[in-house]
């Protein structure tokens, strides 16, 4: 891991100074980028960004919650007038689902932090990034999903963020193509504080007896590698070696790397509209339902 194959790039890492941000943010750092931590926690930001540098890496950090437009503005500003420009931008900001949270329990308030934490952050760094990247034509992002997407987690504002990060990113990722600056998602599994707890373990007991999750995805769940494990996925996706790699959905959990194939729509039926009626309900029960 010693090689520095980031040399010379600069890095903004969201959500850097704990969990899966921190492991990224610390391999980046140990192949060459010049890495801007970022986080809500001041404090936290200045240990981090202290532990980096007392390793000899070249580190910076921004406090604050890069939702809010003008703080994400801010944060790709620093990144420029701190190292000199601005190479890769990594989000990996979250905040997890209220306990027990179901479409039958949560508040719109509870519903609307949760998008602004998940696809807000996702949304201001990249619009913010954006224009520096295609200047420059060259650029990597890796945005942060979870398998929670699917819904088979529960929750609300968790899996319709991150559901919403993903189509962001694929948006991104053909629409700066051109521009030679590439978007991916990873879709992470490690052990991190909103995979750890009692109301965690809770929460995935409760899952498996309801039947939203297999046998062998509760202890999948349950097991799961520290950040360590997934960091390399992120540092290979910004590396030159995925030059060719954008517009995708990967997993990346333990000792287990995957990728979610794009949706392609499978025919149940046609039937041209100019000379035949619309399908009945009957028709189309047969088509959907058999």
């Amino acid at each position: 891991m010693s090689e520095p194959r980031l040399a010379g790039r600069s890095a903004v890492v969201v959500g850097g100074t704990r969990g899966i941000g921190r492991a990224v943010g610390e391999l980046l750092a140990e192949l060459g980028a010049a890495v801007l931590v970022n986080g809500r926690d001041e404090a936290a930001v200045e240990q981090t960004t202290a532990a980096l540098r007392a390793r000899g890496h070249t580190a910076a950090g921004f406090a604050g919650s890069p939702a809010d437009e003008s703080t994400a503005a801010a944060l790709i500003d620093a990144a420029l007038d701190t190292h000199g420009g601005l190479d890769i931008l990594i989000n990996c900001a979250g905040i997890a689902e209220p306990v027990g949270s179901s479409i039958l329990t949560v508040t719109g308030a509870q519903f609307q932090e949760l998008i602004d934490a998940h696809l807000g952050t996702v949304f201001h760094t990249c619009r913010a990034a954006a224009p520096h990247l295609v200047a420059q034509r060259t650029g990597a992002i890796v945005n942060t999903s979870s398998f929670a997407f699917l819904g088979d987690y529960g929750g609300t504002g968790y899996p319709a963020g991150k559901g919403a990060v993903n189509g962001l990113t694929m948006a991104i990722a053909a629409e700066l193509a051109e521009h030679g600056v590439r978007a991916n998602v990873v879709c992470p599994g490690a052990r991190t504080r909103l995979s750890t707890g009692p109301d965690y373990e809770q929460q995935i007991t409760e899952l498996n007896r309801r039947g939203l999750l297999d046998d062998a995805s509760t202890h999948g769940a349950r097991d799961v590698a520290p950040p360590e494990y997934v960091a390399p996925l992120y540092a290979y996706l910004v590396s030159d070696l995925a030059s060719a790699v954008t517009g995708q959905i990967l997993i990346g959990a333990g000792g287990f790397v995957g990728r979610f194939d794009r949706p392609s729509p499978t025919l149940l039926g046609y039937r041209d509209h100019h000379d035949t009626p619309p399908w009945t309900l009957t028709e189309l029960h047969a088509m959907v339902a058999g």
